[in-house]
C-alpha cells in the first residue's frame, strides 16, 4: 500500500496532463458566433474517422483511467 501511495500521484500528474493535451487537440466544430446565442448550423455534423475517432476514444479511456486513479486515491488515504 505504501509503494501505491507514493507512486499514484505521480499517475495522477501523468494522466492529467495526457488528459489535457488529447482535449486540447480535439477539432471542435462550434464557433464564436454560438457562445453568444448565433445559429451554429453553418458548422454541421459530422462522423468522427481515423484519427480524430482514436483520439476521442482515448480521451474517454483516459478521463476514465483519471477518475478511477483518483478513486482510489481516496480509499487510499
Amino acid at each position: 500500500m505504501v509503494v501505491l501511495q507514493g507512486i499514484l500521484p505521480y499517475v495522477q500528474i501523468a494522466l492529467s496532463a495526457l488528459l489535457i493535451v488529447a482535449i486540447l487537440l480535439q477539432h471542435t466544430g462550434a464557433s464564436l458566433g454560438g457562445a453568444f446565442g448565433a445559429d451554429n448550423f453553418s458548422s454541421g455534423f459530422h462522423t468522427r474517422r481515423g484519427l480524430e475517432k482514436t483520439l476521442f476514444f482515448a480521451t474517454i479511456i483516459l478521463g476514465i483511467l483519471f477518475a478511477l486513479s483518483a478513486l482510489v486515491n481516496l480509499l487510499i488515504s
